[in-house]
């Protein structure tokens, strides 16, 4: 069986903007933007997380960061706390309005889930995000070489 190797940006792409239009609609309620996303979700996960570690964590630069929590910040979801031990740094914190919000904000995110993987066997889902996790830490790995490659090909 040959492999269609052009069909994978193809796929991202429909996965990313079906995904995006969807959260978009269903957290619009909450004011909180497609940007903010998975910033929220690591935020409840890791809470008290630097920005610098969450800038890691999601491979985000460290602008984008600072702008995302701003707009959560304005939003009443998070608060950033000075670090005790590094008065440079800032650990994030969901509000009690974000704590309020909490359940039906991860509710959300399950039902898509279930959606896109109601087709699916529980071992489908398995391999296909271990085929993804693979794929990102590709890319995260060989980030570099990817920019200078991409630059080449110009």
């Amino acid at each position: 069986m040959r492999v269609d190797y052009n069909l994978f940006g193809k796929y991202i792409s429909e996965i990313y903007r079906f995904s995006n239009s969807f959260l978009t609609k269903k957290y619009a309620k909450f004011n909180i933007g497609s940007g903010q996303i998975m910033f929220m979700i690591n935020i409840y996960k890791n809470e008290g997380i630097s920005q610098e570690k969450l800038s890691e964590m999601l491979n985000i630069d460290k602008g984008t960061t600072a702008r995302a929590i701003k707009k959560l910040e304005d939003q009443g979801y998070v608060i950033r706390l000075k670090d005790r031990k590094d008065r440079r740094a800032y650990n994030i914190m969901p509000t009690y309005k974000a704590l309020q919000i909490k359940k039906e904000f991860f509710n959300i995110l399950n039902e898509w889930n279930k959606k896109i993987t109601e087709n699916l066997t529980e071992e489908e889902v398995s391999i296909t995000l271990s085929a993804l996790e693979k794929i990102s830490e590709n890319q995260k790995n060989k980030g570099e070489d990817l920019i200078k490659w991409i630059d080449k090909q110009d």
